[in-house]
């Protein structure tokens, strides 16, 4: 029990923030005491540093090139583009909105999607005037979209890279793999989102108003240098797994040109950008999957283990179901990074076939990816979101969040691990 009690502990210290303390401050006070409570050893440091120093530094390398493109008005530029596509139809602009965020989570991860997106979309809230519900209806459908579409990549979520590390899947074909269930997450993501918000979603709105795109732009150099960065960065992420080389030296050698073209920016610092990175995300990567590697010793993932041999008896699509449902209610309730961590360690101890394993992992990374939407706690995305609207005076309560997350979560949840279901049903 005494590795169920620092657990959970630990995640209370994570989700509540005491007096403002980050989740990673949270995370080194678990693993300082699995360590001293012997649930762990210093030998275990290294076997944990291996599985998570690939997801963690390429998640920052990913959120500094955001970051610096975003102070050069990259994806603002991109943003009224997308707005005076709309030609003035609300819906027409919420759908190319949620399609937008899609793409740019894909490519820049949920937390980095989460930091560009927010703004953006509250801004051009405010552009355009509209209504309390009209930008909660905007806001919403960001916040939403950068978790339940983190599919595609393996660099669009930091779980995503955890998992194809351990299962030392490339990124081609995990790429080849779940980009088809992204789709459909995509998808039934827009059809929730205009059934729940199509009322708020203003029917028309004055193009006028918005100002000319090029004026975005605050750095012509960064915004050049990102222009062709991107391209070569998704190259090589494809190139990554014949060439054994780890993401995240891809992403930082992106990471170090976007920082030089901006260091000779005057429109911002490129040091004060790189001092608010993420840094702080290792330290809680670390600490989260050493807490959770508590957990394994004392017994607990040996007992989930024999659940999912349980439910895999009874075919693959059971199997797929019952991991990505519960790996589901778990980041809902506890995060998803030690939900999927958990869920990891488990599917190891289940000692399945290869691509029993693979296709269950991969049920673990859509409820990890999608479930966490389910409350205000479940990922680190919505705890910035929330932090974000705070800061714009747009309040949402736990109760208004509730009523929003289940009716959006469920059924893109359902239609994702059915599609996984059916792909691997159809490929075996």
């Amino acid at each position: 029990m005494t590795s169920l009690i620092v657990f959970l502990f630990t995640v209370m210290l994570v989700i509540w923030q005491p007096r403002g303390l980050k989740p990673a401050f949270g995370a080194g006070v678990g693993a300082i005491l699995a360590l001293v409570l012997g649930m762990v050893h210093l030998p275990d440091l290294a076997t944990v540093w291996n599985a998570t120093w690939n997801a963690t530094l390429t998640l920052v390398g990913l959120i500094v090139i955001s970051l610096m493109l975003d102070k050069a008005g990259f994806f603002r530029f991109l943003a009224l583009h997308v707005a005076r596509w709309g030609q003035g139809q609300g819906v027409r602009l919420f759908v190319l909105l949620i399609l937008f965020a899609s793409v740019v989570t894909a490519l820049f991860a949920n937390d980095g999607g989460i930091l560009i997106l927010t703004p953006i979309a509250l801004e051009l809230a405010d552009t355009l005037r509209l209504e309390r519900a009209a930008t909660l209806a905007f806001a919403f459908a960001v916040g939403f979209v950068v978790d339940a579409t983190s599919l595609p990549l393996t660099i669009s979520n930091l779980v995503n890279i955890v998992v194809a590390d351990a299962l030392h899947l490339g990124f081609a074909p995990y790429a080849a793999r779940m980009l088809p269930v992204n789709l459909v997450a995509v998808l039934a993501t827009l059809g929730v989102l205009l059934l729940l918000y199509r009322r708020s979603v203003p029917r028309t709105y004055d193009v006028q108003v918005l100002p000319e795109p090029g004026s975005a732009i605050r750095s012509r150099a960064v915004f050049i240098t990102g222009s062709v960065v991107l391209p070569l960065l998704l190259a090589g992420y494809f190139l990554a797994g014949p060439l054994h080389v780890p993401l995240c030296l891809i992403t930082g050698s992106g990471a170090v040109a976007v920082w030089i073209a901006a260091g000779q920016s005057k429109a911002f610092s490129s040091r004060t950008v790189l001092r608010h990175a993420p840094w702080d995300v290792v330290l809680f990567s670390l600490g989260m999957y050493l807490v959770v590697y508590g957990l394994r010793s004392g017994g607990w993932t040996h007992q989930y283990a024999g659940l999912i041999q349980s439910a895999q008896a009874h075919g693959e699509a059971v199997g797929v179901f019952s991991v990505g449902l519960s790996v589901a209610a778990l980041s809902a309730f506890m995060n998803n990074l030690p939900a999927v961590l958990f869920a990891t360690l488990g599917l190891q101890d289940a000692h399945l076939s290869t691509a029993a394993q693979t296709t269950l992992s991969l049920a673990a990374v859509t409820g990890a990816d999608i479930g966490p939407k389910l409350t205000p706690i479940g990922s680190l995305a919505t705890l910035l979101w929330l932090t974000m609207l705070r800061a714009k005076n747009i309040q949402v309560g736990w109760g208004e969040y509730f009523q929003v997350g289940w009716r959006l979560t469920l059924p893109v949840l359902l239609a994702a691990l059915t599609a996984l279901a059916v792909l691997s049903v159809t490929a075996a």
